[in-house]
């Protein structure tokens, strides 16, 4: 067991707060700048996905942001009165409909996206292309022993 005040567990601590303060500040940033288009985070999300992805079902809007259906189908119903998407039967299943962007909604994404690209580029200019590499590498390392590491430990309980 690592001692609180041991040098790698203060280390640690300390990358986690800088790491905590970073992200609420890049979000920060990211929210005003998405809020200057009328938007909110989740509204944002959903079109950019759908403006990226091309129509998809509800259910699987919801499952890829891990936002209530309830949500996320009254966001589709603001963005369908917007004439920004619209909802298109899936063939077969007569339950289930995907939700598409609009050409509206495309227009509309088209001159307000390359806006939000350019302050992300801008909140990730104080790091070179090279660093830039190094952190994707690191996080992912972080996040995937993580997740191995979560998944053995479900895998050991479920042994006892």
């Amino acid at each position: 067991m690592i001692e609180p005040n041991a040098e790698g567990a203060d280390l640690d601590l300390r990358l986690i707060r800088v790491m905590r303060n970073m992200v609420n500040t890049l979000f920060g940033s990211l929210e005003r700048d998405i809020a200057k288009y009328g938007l909110d985070i989740e509204t944002f999300q959903i079109i950019e996905f759908l403006y990226n992805r091309g129509p998809h079902p509800i259910q699987k809007i919801s499952e890829t942001f891990s936002i209530p259906s309830g949500s996320i189908t009254y966001v589709v119903d603001k963005l369908e009165k917007k004439g920004y998407v619209e909802r298109l039967p899936i063939p077969g299943d007569r339950r289930k409909t995907n939700v598409a962007l609009t050409e509206e909604g495309r227009s509309y994404f088209d001159a307000i996206f390359p806006q939000h690209v350019q302050t992300i580029t801008s909140n990730l200019s104080f790091v070179t292309d090279e660093e830039k590499y190094h952190l994707i590498d690191l996080l992912k390392k972080i996040g995937y022993g993580i997740q191995n590491r979560d998944r053995q430990d479900n895998e050991s309980d479920k042994n006892i």
